[in-house]
């Protein structure tokens, strides 16, 4: 059987304790998890350089904006 492969790649990622708190914060405001978050922010980082088309972010299963619920 063919192994399907998978556009999501895994990294380790080394944050400072200070940082990594300040994500996990941000994540729960937005309701997202802190995985969620570190890709919506360097989503958005590649998309504000115009290293990335806005287009290409929503493609595949990339954290969506959160929900407004007033």
């Amino acid at each position: 059987m063919a192994k399907k492969e998978s556009s999501i790649k895994s990294f380790v990622l080394r944050v400072d304790a200070e940082t990594m708190d300040a994500i996990e914060k941000w994540a729960a405001d937005e309701f997202r998890s802190t995985n969620g978050q570190l890709q919506w922010i360097i989503a958005e980082a590649l998309k504000k350089s115009g290293r990335l088309k806005k287009k290409s972010a929503r493609a595949g299963s990339g954290p969506s904006e959160p929900s407004d619920q007033t």
